[in-house]
């Protein structure tokens, strides 16, 4: 049977159906591909996966990133490394303590962003699977970069266009206060360029590119700087940009992070499970490489 595809929108986030992506075809991943440069967001009901599976479906869409809590020494990993553990579980599976480092660590996802901004080689797509959910709260909200870059006017079109933003992981954490970071971390996250604006290779759609990572504007005083990136992203999370996914158990969700954001929303965290695990692909070049950009290290 040939995968089914529903639209939510004519041209952001689809169902599809009628696929099981642990066995999928290479038919099906060629229309896999085609409807996610058209939709950005893939919804993928009931997926039967176990972490090598899972793995191994993200690896036909390009090499995968290890997560980040491989640059803090003595962290001991739940899952394998190149899984990003988005739950909130410690190692034993136990619900992670309120004041434990990688609970407050990941309180950070519950901004807007857009994952792995934060390294000089950013991430393509992620790919999230629902092992375990909380009953209420928890959902995740996706927001079109595309289309809010297509809204914006002209004259902001022109005012941003070349510019180039320094993105660390250390800034969207700082925003809550969060400054546990040893210097094998601090040299790991060091700000890295990223363009404000980039055009898509595959689809030709122009779209912003910023995040809860992104803070000084190369250029720019740093006030302007942060004024001018929050309201742009309060420009791209209007509602008429955003779509928010209410998980079910087995969801996988594909996103774009070449012209999507995305936040967590909150859950009570001190009292249900909840195992997701993110596999990442990375992007074929950074993101000023790609625009013809040529941006030297600070």
């Amino acid at each position: 049977m040939t995968l089914s595809i529903h639209a939510v929108t004519p041209d952001f986030v689809a169902e599809v159906g009628d696929v099981a992506l642990n066995k999928v075809s290479p038919e099906d991943l060629a229309a896999i591909r085609e409807a996610f440069t058209k939709y950005a967001v893939l919804v993928f009901p009931d997926q039967e996966f176990d972490d090598e599976s899972q793995l191994a479906f993200a690896r036909h869409f390009g090499p995968l990133e290890t997560t980040v809590f491989m640059a803090r020494k003595g962290h001991n990993l739940r899952l394998h490394q190149n899984m990003a553990d988005v739950g909130n579980l410690d190692a034993e599976n136990r619900i992670l303590q309120t004041n434990d480092r990688q609970r407050l660590y990941n309180l950070g996802n519950r901004l807007w962003h857009t994952d792995s901004s934060f390294k000089r080689l950013p991430a393509y797509c992620s790919m999230l699977h629902a092992r375990s959910i909380p009953p209420i709260g928890g959902h995740t909200e996706f927001a079109d970069m595309r289309a809010a870059y297509d809204a914006l006017p002209e004259a902001t079109k022109q005012r941003i266009a070349g510019l180039v933003a320094e993105h660390s992981i250390m800034t969207s954490r700082g925003k809550l206060g969060f400054t546990d970071f040893d210097e094998n971390e601090r040299q790991a996250f060091a700000p890295v360029p990223q363009v404000l604006v980039r055009r898509l290779p595959d689809s030709g759609r122009m779209s912003l590119y910023i995040a809860s990572h992104a803070g000084a504007i190369r250029g720019m005083p740093d006030d302007e700087a942060r004024q001018l990136i929050d309201e742009l992203t309060a420009h791209a999370t209007q509602r008429q940009f955003v779509h928010a996914h209410r998980w079910r158990e087995k969801d996988l969700v594909i996103w774009d992070n070449r012209c999507t954001m995305h936040r967590g929303m909150a859950f009570d965290d001190q009292r249900y499970k909840r195992d997701m695990r993110r596999a990442t692909v990375s992007d074929v070049a950074p993101t000023c490489e790609q625009m013809g950009l040529s941006v030297a290290a600070e």
